[in-house]
């Protein structure tokens, strides 16, 4: 059984002779180039380093994606790669940033390939710093190929892109879908809900008839990207590299927060973190629904270490729309980016690897734990997942919320998840009202906007 988590993204001059070096040195100055420096009007859209295609790439990659590098490495036996493992800025360490800075200031020693953890690395990494050059190599100017572009799941490449240009690939998605106990729910005589005031209702029902029993949890960092996000709540609208929409005052946001006031107090979504010895002490065998990202398989529910939930019991049905709504539309927890670097003297080395590791059946769906990004490699590795026996119905609701993930929730290079986990967890906790918070909600996001420099609308 293969389980649905994310642990969880030329041409070389020829050597010139001693002899050489003064009449190249004049002529490449001529043409406005540098023999140790880069090209000004590079041929990709940014000033290209001088190009060296025989020369070792080397890629950043977090423990879990050592497996790409190696995919990589088999397939690719002629192309020489030092892979270096750190965090990859999980848990909003910052250490991808905070590290190619650095390196500006140092004038070298950056890495022609990085994985992040995260989705919104590129709102910096598109950017010039302190008036260095950007980071993130522009892809979409012929560095990565248009059909290769064109081949991610829609909206997939959404938090890779900065003011219409693409800076990097998505590796895996984390779209919310609905997971259920489809056996427990038979037994009790429920039917899944269709909508959120059906999902709404049927917790009421369980309250009643089922004490004890849970239909999902808000005590995570990210309840705000299943609840809020799947509601179109505009709470983090980024509108440009440095504009932010915040508005958490709407309607759509305070129908998501009084439906998990009401379901909160009436114990059937607690706010308790799914990653607690307390959940899966009190919860285990009574977790009937659970809005979620699609690792909630591997990583909660199949795993014997949390829910240990059977085979053929688990259920997964689409994002639920809002009453009166034509489409439903869904958040995202996760995934991951692969960045190239502007600074990369082998280009021609770093784009094949960026392609590979995000879209080569090879890794993404032999190895790969996420549901990929590549639209693709993420029916085949459906497939996969389906052969396993383990789930309950098919897979197909994931592969449809893909891409409904609602473009009203931006990347910007703050934290959502960290304002809600210091700002809103512990009042939660502590019982107070959601719909009461969101004006602190609101001023937290804006506060800390603007430390990063956004302007807030």
């Amino acid at each position: 059984m293969v389980g649905i988590h994310t642990v969880v993204r030329s041409r070389r001059r020829s050597a010139l002779t001693v002899a050489a070096l003064g009449a190249a040195t004049a002529l490449l100055a001529l043409t406005g180039c540098s023999t140790g420096g880069s090209s000004a009007n590079g041929s990709y859209g940014f000033p290209e380093a001088t190009q060296d295609t025989s020369s070792t790439i080397t890629v950043w990659v977090d423990a879990d994606r050592q497996a790409a590098a190696k995919a990589f490495e088999k397939a690719n036996p002629g192309t020489k790669v030092k892979v270096v493992t750190y965090d990859g800025s999980a848990n909003g360490s910052n250490s991808f940033r905070t590290k190619m800075q650095l390196f500006d200031r140092a004038g070298s020693g950056w890495p022609d390939v990085v994985f992040s953890s995260q989705n919104n690395d590129a709102s910096w990494a598109s950017q010039k710093t302190n008036g260095k050059q950007a980071f993130a190599a522009v892809l979409d100017k012929g560095l990565v190929p248009k059909g290769t572009l064109d081949g991610f799941t829609q909206g997939a490449l959404n938090p890779c892109t900065v003011e219409g240009h693409v800076y990097c690939l998505r590796n895996d998605l984390a779209q919310a879908v609905l997971w259920y106990d489809k056996a427990q729910m038979d037994k009790f005589g429920y039917a899944v809900p269709t909508t959120w005031e059906e999902y709404q209702a049927l917790g009421e029902k369980v309250a009643k008839e089922h004490p004890g029993y849970i239909v999902g949890t808000a005590g995570d960092a990210w309840t705000p990207e299943v609840f809020m996000w799947g509601s179109k709540c505009q709470a983090n609208d980024i509108t440009g590299p440095k504009s932010v929409t915040v508005k958490t005052d709407s309607d759509e946001c305070k129908r998501a927060a009084s439906m998990l006031d009401t379901l909160r107090d009436n114990g059937t979504v607690p706010a308790v973190s799914v990653f607690t010895p307390e959940f899966v002490k009190t919860y285990a065998g009574k977790v009937l629904m659970m809005p979620g990202p699609n690792w909630y398989a591997g990583a909660i529910f199949n795993n014997p270490q949390s829910l240990n939930v059977p085979a053929g019991e688990l259920g997964v049905a689409a994002p639920l729309p809002w009453k009166g709504e034509d489409k439903a539309v869904t958040g995202n927890v996760g995934g991951g980016t692969w960045f190239i670097s502007s600074h990369s003297k082998n280009l021609k080395a770093a784009e094949k690897f960026a392609q590979f590791v995000t879209t080569d059946d090879t890794y993404q769906v032999d190895v790969a734990p996420g549901y990929p990004a590549y639209a693709a490699a993420a029916t085949k590795w459906i497939a996969k997942q389906e052969s396993s026996k383990y789930y309950a119905t098919p897979l197909k609701p994931i592969a449809t919320a893909a891409s409904q993930v609602w473009g009203g929730w931006g990347y910007g290079m703050f934290s959502q998840e960290a304002v809600w986990a210091k700002t809103m967890t512990p009042a939660i906790t502590g019982g107070k009202s959601i719909v009461s918070l969101l004006p602190t909600w609101q001023q937290a996001i804006e506060n800390q906007a603007k430390v990063d420099g956004y302007k807030v609308n």
